[in-house]
């Protein structure tokens, strides 16, 4: 008689492992990498965490150059930077240096400006058909100056107008007033045809010349150039001297009433 089987008793379902608490993150950080050999599943993706002591620092042979590019930026501004400031401290001693030698040449020869003055003016043809002729007298002074000479080069020009209307023009002459000088200097000045007096300004000048008192405005330009001592010499600049005279006549020699003359030399506005 064949021996009778009896199922076997069903074992308990095993329970999965219970999931790691929420700091697994910090624990797999310090958890060294395990090569494994279990083929992953197509189109799974996974998170792979690396501690950061095992990170190399080294960046991949196709962004090496711009690693190398980013690295360098901040070497190459520091050299930038300072080449700027060796540059403005450069700029600056320079200034200083001229300041220095400006002061010193100052404080050695202690410049002062020549003065001029109209002694003597002859009118001749003001009023008539024919150009006017004037003869003006101008007196250069220098005598404020020890050790500064003024050379006045070729190109001055003289004018003498009478209520802004022009009269007559000459040339400046060249010549070389050494310190303590005084220098006298003859100027012929010619006309044009047909002053352009108006009937009014005729009748006040003929008013004027009758009383004795004809209001004229001398004006010359000149280019000078200083010389400091024997051996320093400045640039040629243009010298603006402008003189307010009344005459006392229109025709001849006439004596000449200074009422005040200004010179001018923006460049030189240390000096003049």
């Amino acid at each position: 008689m064949a021996d009778r089987v009896h199922p076997a008793p069903l074992l308990p379902l095993s329970t999965p492992p219970a999931p790691p608490p929420d700091n697994s993150d910090a624990a797999a950080e310090n958890t060294p990498l395990r090569s494994t050999t279990a083929a992953a599943a197509p189109g799974a993706s996974y998170i792979v965490h690396v501690p950061k002591d095992q990170v190399l620092r080294v960046p991949p042979p196709d962004r090496a150059r711009r690693y190398r590019k980013l690295a360098a930026r901040p070497a190459r501004r520091r050299m930038l930077r300072r080449a700027c400031c060796g540059a403005c401290c450069a700029l600056l001693l320079l200034l200083l240096l001229a300041a220095a030698f400006v002061g010193a040449v100052y404080l050695a020869f202690r410049p002062r400006a020549p003065s001029f003055s109209v002694t003597s003016l002859s009118v001749a043809g003001l009023l008539d058909a024919s150009p006017a002729r004037l003869d003006a007298a101008v007196r250069a002074d220098n005598g404020a100056n020890r050790k500064v000479g003024v050379d006045y080069r070729a190109g001055g020009e003289v004018r003498v107008s009478y209520s802004g209307v022009l009269l007559a023009t000459g040339r400046w002459p060249a010549f070389y007033q050494p310190p303590r000088n005084v220098t006298l200097i003859s100027m012929p000045l010619t006309g044009r045809d047909g002053l352009a007096l108006t009937d009014d300004q005729r009748a006040r000048l003929a008013e004027q010349a009758a009383a004795g008192a004809v209001p004229l405005t001398v004006e010359a330009r000149v280019p000078v150039r200083v010389r400091l001592g024997k051996v320093l010499r400045t640039w040629t600049v243009d010298v603006w001297a402008r003189c307010e005279v009344t005459v006392d006549r229109i025709d001849g020699e006439t004596t000449a009433a200074n009422r005040g003359c200004t010179v001018k030399a923006k460049p030189l506005w240390w000096w003049w």
